[in-house]
């Protein structure tokens, strides 16, 4: 039986909304994968205050975000200042991560929790996501509304988005492309301080 990882980004949601959501996933356990578990906007979902909503509601929670974090404090993790997802997912750290996911997805349902509601934004998706599937444990997105998103589907999406910008690549190299083009796009770069195409730098 192939294991199942999903993954939620926490966005503007309440914490009563991200409850709701994980419970109809059937979510048990939640891996914060955020590098900083603090978010300015939403201080229901800071690192102290969430684990303890979690614990009353009887999910468990782990900070992973030192292994499976989007921001890296290595400076050999960027390209061009961007962080560079290739080169992370081929840490020791990160592989440690990994191996965590997939021992307690054989005893819980666990969400990987980021803070981007859209998982074509996040590196939750295009990194931790990706690496997942290479193991053969399906992922699957919670998205904001609800739905669901398979990371087959996200896959389709990123070579759409590919063909949109160059049609000069052979059929084997698109889903590698896709991905590397998509992450140099939202990935967190150190020019802006931030993620290179979105608000929220927790990543």
């Amino acid at each position: 039986m192939t294991n199942v990882v999903y993954t939620i980004g926490h966005s503007t949601h309440s914490y009563e909304e991200l409850l709701r959501l994980l419970r109809e996933a059937g979510v048990t356990a939640v891996a914060d994968v955020r590098s900083s578990p603090y978010s300015r906007h939403q201080p229901q979902f800071n690192r102290e205050e969430l684990k303890e909503e979690f614990r009353r509601d009887k999910i468990s929670y782990a900070f992973l975000g030192a292994e499976l974090g989007g921001r890296p404090k290595d400076k050999r993790l960027f390209c061009d200042r961007v962080a560079d997802y290739e080169k992370m997912a081929r840490t020791s750290e990160f592989e440690s991560g990994l191996d965590r996911i997939a021992s307690g997805s054989r005893d819980f349902r666990i969400a990987l929790m980021c803070s981007e509601h859209d998982p074509l934004d996040c590196h939750r998706c295009l990194l931790v996501g990706r690496a997942l599937k290479f193991r053969d444990i399906e992922v699957k997105h919670i998205l904001f509304n609800g739905c669901q998103k398979s990371q087959d589907e996200i896959e389709q999406e990123l070579i759409l988005m590919l063909k949109q910008n160059r049609s000069d690549l052979f059929p084997d190299d698109q889903i590698a492309a896709a991905y590397r083009d998509r992450a140099m796009r939202v990935a967190f770069s150190e020019i802006e301080g931030s993620k290179a195409g979105a608000s929220e730098a927790a990543e």
